[in-house]
C-alpha cells in the first residue's frame, strides 16, 4: 500500500486490499502476514527499554535532595519541639525521646548549600545532645 498525500492510500499493483474501514486497509498476504508481523515485534526489545527507564527513575534530582534534607531537618525540629513541650508538661517525653532518634538515624542527604548543610548539622548536634542528656537522667534515676 502506498500513501500517495493527503487524498489517502492507494492499493499497489500487487496488493488487493482485504477490507476496507474508513480509509484504512489491511492487505491480504496469507500466512506470510502473520510470520512478518512477529519478526517486527521481535526486533522491537522492551529489556533495555526498561531498564534504562528504571535506572533514570533511581536518579534523584538536585532539588529532590534539598527537599529531602529540609524536610528530614523540619522533622527533627518537631520532634525537638515536641520533647520540649512533653518536659516542660512534667513528663519524661520518652515517645517523643524515640521519635527523635529515629529521626536522626534517618539517612541525610547532602546538599550542595554549606549553609543548609551547616544548618542541618546544628539541628542533627541538638538533637544527639538531647537524647544524650535523656540518657543520663536515666542512668541517674
Amino acid at each position: 500500500m502506498k500513501v500517495t498525500g493527503p487524498s489517502g492510500p492507494s492499493a499497489s499493483a500487487g496488493a488487493r486490499p482485504a477490507r476496507q474501514t474508513g480509509g484504512f486497509s489491511v492487505p491480504s498476504s496469507g500466512p506470510a502476514a502473520p510470520a512478518g508481523a512477529a519478526a517486527a515485534a521481535a526486533g522491537v526489545s522492551g529489556v533495555p527499554g526498561v531498564s534504562a527507564l528504571m535506572a533514570l527513575q533511581g536518579v534523584e534530582d538536585v532539588t529532590e535532595k534539598r527537599r529531602r534534607a529540609i524536610r528530614r531537618g523540619s522533622g527533627l525540629l518537631d520532634r525537638l519541639e515536641e520533647l520540649k513541650l512533653a518536659l516542660l508538661a512534667g513528663e519524661a517525653g520518652e515517645a517523643a525521646l524515640e521519635r527523635l532518634g529515629r529521626g536522626l538515624r534517618e539517612d541525610r542527604p547532602v546538599d550542595a548549600d554549606p549553609g543548609l548543610n551547616s544548618l542541618l548539622n546544628q539541628i542533627d548536634l541538638r538533637a544527639a545532645v538531647e537524647l544524650a542528656k535523656a540518657d543520663l537522667r536515666r542512668a541517674a534515676a
